[in-house]
């Protein structure tokens, strides 16, 4: 995950000289490569030492490694294309504004969510879907609009799937689910007592939990085996839900699309599936 990401996820609850010291490095983070330590407290009003704490907190060692990992991050940094707009729509925006703002806010949350899970978390996620005797899927709301669309995906490679938009039914779901099955849990604020109660149970089962979550500290990440991100637009409420939804969906597909990379016989699958599908189509 990269450190940026890990800033602006604890920033909220980060006491008020840290809080300051990291929207810093948030807004300028390519400043702050530039400064040292007592340049970097002067410019925000702090202490030298804050600044050195501020580091360690993070888990790194001196100001220098926190200076690399920005460093990092920003290299990897994928940039919206120009001219595109990231931000809250408003009432009074023309319909190409509006164009402009949906696209760069999708756009930007698909990106940041590609870039918050690096490749050992996603393989570890792919190695227990792929071995899995049984996956349930929870979420409500949107995000058992993603659950679903993930479950038919996983159905055409033969899977064998349970999912269910009811609640009451994930849980009983749940209550059935014992070592070698996996529970993949879709929540962006891991709050959901629905979802959360489920992933609670299938882990007193024995199943592997796979939790689908924002960077935040959350309940629901607190209960998972495997933790899997996404990142949403939180502050922008017209667009916050839509925003986590792409980030979700971006996610499952690409564990879809690399488990029909591991997976022998997946051509031959979805062949079938199609074939099936198409007498229903005129």
């Amino acid at each position: 995950m990269s450190v940026l990401n890990r800033i602006n996820a604890k920033l909220d609850g980060m006491a008020p000289g840290d809080r300051q010291i990291g929207q810093y490095i948030l807004d300028n983070p390519d400043q702050m490569l530039r400064l040292s330590t007592a340049a970097l407290a002067a410019e925000i009003g702090r202490s030298q030492s804050s600044v050195v704490k501020f580091s360690q907190k993070l888990g790194y060692a001196s100001y220098q490694e926190l200076k690399l990992a920005v460093s990092e991050a920003r290299a990897k940094d994928w940039q919206v294309p120009a001219g595109v707009i990231h931000g809250s729509i408003e009432v009074g925006d023309d319909y190409p504004v509006i164009l402009r703002k949906l696209v760069g806010s999708k756009l930007l949350s698909m990106q940041q969510t590609v870039a918050s899970n690096d490749e050992q978390h996603i393989g570890k996620a792919l190695a227990a879907l792929d071995r899995a005797r049984r996956i349930h899927l929870a979420g409500v709301g949107a995000s058992s609009l993603v659950a679903r669309d993930f479950s038919y995906k996983l159905m055409k490679l033969g899977r064998n799937v349970l999912h269910d938009s009811d609640s009451h039914v994930q849980m009983a779901n749940a209550s059935a689910l014992g070592a070698g099955d996996v529970l993949f849990a879709l929540s962006y604020s891991g709050a959901s007592i629905e979802t959360l109660r489920v992933a609670e149970l299938a882990r007193a089962r024995g199943a592997t939990v796979i939790a689908v979550t924002g960077l935040h500290d959350n309940p629901l990440s607190r209960v998972a085996d495997i933790r899997l991100h996404t990142v949403a637009d939180e502050e922008k409420a017209r667009s916050s839900s839509i925003t986590a939804r792409d980030a979700q969906l971006t996610l499952t597909d690409l564990l879809f699309i690399l488990l029909v990379q591991s997976q022998p016989d997946a051509n031959e699958y979805v062949h079938n599936s199609e074939v099936a599908v198409s007498v229903l189509k005129a």
